[in-house]
């Protein structure tokens, strides 16, 4: 991104263990339709963020938080020329649980209910809880990520309903999803996956687009990412991980993971390392 004026710096703080840590300002960056295995806390600084979910495009400007639920299929490009600039933080739908049952009165699965809130004091928080992370004040970043997820949850927080598999079409869905996690590396074609489940190729285009919100090999791509993802917290090499995912090569890679993730695999990669060499620092 070196001389584009666009940045990123996607990390993790070894005493925020559970949550993911975003800082980044993008003016022509394009992110595809992909999911997340945490909740998307994005707090705007500047400029605006048009981000396509649940059916409709969202916009969230300077003041507001783009909030996106476990699992759920979205975008994100700018809405304006000059870009947006953000904050964000990803806590694992298990942090997110313990702080909504401590804080909350949601039973069940909580989540958010829309996906975004104008609310310039949380986004206020967002951003210490970075700057927390960045001094390496531990006591800071955990106690003000859980004042801005409570508030979240207070402001805009409900039970999240259960995807429904009981449908024929959905049951399909779901056991394609199996074969597809099964054959990462070496995916069977269309008709192929739909012959082996007794349907056709569009009757399972429509069902795996109903119940995960993408087709077949959008959502293919998804998960290598999040398995190279993976990999590279392990300290696989972006090449060893692109070709144990399915990926032609490590270009490849890039290519997709940047799209999803927002920055390349290898600063991914060192910014983990610096992880795990500050935790076994102070072991």
């Amino acid at each position: 991104m070196a001389g584009s004026g666009e940045r990123a710096r996607h990390w993790r703080y070894a005493e925020l263990p559970g949550v993911d840590l975003l800082r980044a300002r993008y003016i022509r960056k394009t992110f595809v339709r992909h999911t997340h295995e945490s909740f998307v806390i994005a707090a705007i600084a500047d400029g605006v963020e048009v981000f396509h979910h649940r059916g409709a495009d969202q916009y969230a400007g300077a003041g507001a938080l783009a909030l996106v639920n476990p699992d759920t299929p979205h975008t994100g490009r700018a809405g304006v020329p000059e870009g947006w600039r953000y904050g964000a933080v990803y806590p694992s739908s298990a942090v997110v649980a313990e702080i909504a049952a401590e804080t909350t009165v949601i039973r069940g699965t909580p989540g958010f209910v829309r996906p975004v809130v104008d609310d310039p004091y949380t986004v206020g928080l967002v951003h210490q809880v970075l700057r927390a992370a960045d001094e390496g004040n531990a006591l800071a970043a955990d106690t003000l990520l859980r004042v801005a997820v409570t508030r979240l949850l207070r402001l805009n927080g409900g039970t999240l309903p259960q995807r429904e598999v009981r449908t024929a079409g959905a049951q399909v869905a779901a056991r394609a999803r199996e074969v597809l996690e099964g054959r990462m590396a070496e995916p069977p074609s269309l008709e192929t996956l739909a012959l082996g489940l007794d349907s056709s190729p569009f009757a399972l285009l429509r069902a795996f687009r109903d119940l995960y919100g993408m087709p077949p090999h959008t959502w293919l791509t998804d998960a290598r990412v999040r398995e190279a993802r993976r990999l590279l917290d392990a300290g696989v090499s972006p090449a060893e991980a692109a070709v144990a995912v399915g990926f032609t090569d490590q270009p490849h890679l890039n290519r997709h993971f940047t799209r999803i993730v927002g920055v390349p695999p290898g600063a991914y990669q060192r910014e983990r390392k610096n992880v795990q060499d500050a935790r076994q620092g102070s072991a």
